[in-house]
């Protein structure tokens, strides 16, 4: 079952129907559900699909040849082409006849086994095939060579390309089309464990618990995700040993430069270093305070929420799970930390909340960037955060978001409220959400007020409604 993208399937069939030259780049993290998306919009489309390999130049050429010619010389036992030269030429010829779509999966192993083949694309290209309906697919994993060897301006494609996609992870709301067997509080924890990849929704069994999925993906030995991040980080790194420790210290709460360089025992400057790795490849972004340009409060945080559970729960476990007792870990363990855990996650599904086009319609501003905020307190000298803030002109719109097993309680909005005297925005709009709901007394004192109350149930049913 094909679930999502709706939007990209959209753009593409608009690229496909007007039948010129396209050039359409794909790019995303491994998982991601690129070649999912690819395959779906080629059906019933004439199509050349080749995915590279971690192979020579003559390898990769082997292989493209007998997927080309088992398109259109099928059944015929053909040689493969002597040369990318002889094979690219011999694609001037099919792509004038008809419409075709021709599908370069993993091309970074292409373009790294023969290093003259982006040269040659951007010379067919300019000289032939901007005249044809062919309908070219570049598709890769490897951000960093994605964005710097395809779409950068130093790349020979640059200028090239008609249409980019970069794949995301679903967001909550478009993972519960996978996960309908669940509760919305279970749905909401499957997102977060899985980071919203359709590769990993896909393994989660309806018929089971939530934790017994979450004990048969990472807890078990033979588990789909009891080894995935390691097994990513060796597939994009040559040497991931040191970026294991940076990124467990961030799952462990680490999230300044200096507090990670001493959690791992680098230098400031290693750790730097591997961080800007971490940050190109997904895994972690930086983040300073929303109503900032540039500033000193950098902080780090994995990007992935699988990848937080995963070193935060499995990775020190990892020889007692490879023992068999996984089942015991996650029930000692792991059970009572899944609401702090989800935290973060929360936070995350409400700014998805505050994006969907029925909320964005009805907003007090039309706020851009969401983010959280941190800093110094003045007046009481202390730090202070809010979980979501947005801005625009002298308007600004402060968020708390609560993932707990109890309703809010008034100091949570007496906080809130406290934290928004600290700027000077001439209307101040705030919003707390809650997993349980609200103390009786918050919801009789906030009525009226600039103060909206959003309980998980009201997020999920407002979601389900708008499809």
């Amino acid at each position: 079952m094909f679930v999502g993208r709706k939007r990209e399937l959209k753009k593409l069939a608009e690229l496909y129907h007007q039948d010129q030259f396209e050039c359409a780049v794909f790019y995303g993290r491994r998982r991601v559900g690129k070649t999912t998306l690819i395959d779906h919009f080629c059906q019933g489309k004439k199509t050349i699909y080749f995915t590279a390999t971690e192979g020579t130049a003559k390898d990769n050429l082997a292989a493209m040849s007998r997927a080309i010619l088992s398109e259109t010389s099928p059944g015929l036992p053909l040689p493969a082409f002597a040369s990318f030269a002889d094979l690219l030429n011999f694609l001037d010829s099919v792509c004038e006849k008809e419409r075709l779509i021709l599908v370069i999966d993993e091309y970074p192993y292409l373009a790294e086994s023969y290093p003259a083949i982006s040269s040659m694309l951007q010379a067919h290209i300019d000289h032939v095939w901007k005249n044809s309906p062919l309908f070219l697919i570049l598709c890769g994993s490897s951000m960093s060579f994605m964005e710097h060897q395809v779409l950068g301006y130093k790349s020979p494609l640059y200028g090239r390309r008609t249409a980019q996609f970069k794949i995301h992870p679903f967001t909550f709301f478009e993972s519960r089309e996978m996960l309908g067997g669940f509760d919305r509080e279970d749905q909401a924890v499957l997102y977060g464990v899985t980071g919203g990849i359709p590769e990993y929704l896909s393994r989660i069994d309806a018929k089971k618990k939530l934790e017994d999925n979450l004990i048969n993906l990472f807890f078990e030995e033979s588990g789909r995700l009891f080894e995935e991040p390691g097994n990513l980080l060796k597939q994009e790194l040559r040497e991931p040993a040191s970026y294991h420790s940076v990124i467990s210290a961030i799952a462990g709460g680490a999230s300044r430069l200096n507090e990670i360089a001493t959690k791992t025992g680098l230098e400031t400057s290693g750790a730097s270093s591997l961080l800007s790795s971490l940050i190109e490849l997904g895994i972690v972004r930086k983040e300073i305070p929303v109503t900032e340009v540039r500033s000193k409060k950098t902080l780090y945080r994995l990007e992935d929420s699988m990848f937080t559970f995963w070193y935060r729960f499995v990775r020190p476990n990892i020889s007692a799970i490879s023992r068999g007792i996984g089942a015991a870990i996650f029930e000692n363990q792991v059970r009572s930390q899944l609401n702090h855990f989800m935290g973060n996650v929360f936070e995350e599904i409400c700014k998805q909340y505050l994006y969907l086009p029925e909320i964005y319609e009805k907003a007090p501003f039309a706020y851009g960037e969401v983010g959280r905020w941190w800093g110094n307190n003045p007046v009481e000298k202390r730090q202070e955060e809010i979980d979501l803030m947005a801005f625009h002109e002298n308007q600004a719109l402060f968020g708390e978001c609560k993932w707990q097993n109890e309703p809010v309680k008034m100091d949570v909005v007496s906080a809130l409220k406290r934290r928004g005297e600290l700027f000077s925005f001439a209307q101040k709009h705030f919003v707390i959400f809650s997993k349980s709901g609200f103390a009786q007394n918050v919801v009789n004192d906030c009525r009226g007020e600039e103060i909206e109350l959003i309980d998980f149930k009201t997020m999920t049913y407002l979601e389900t409604s708008l499809n």
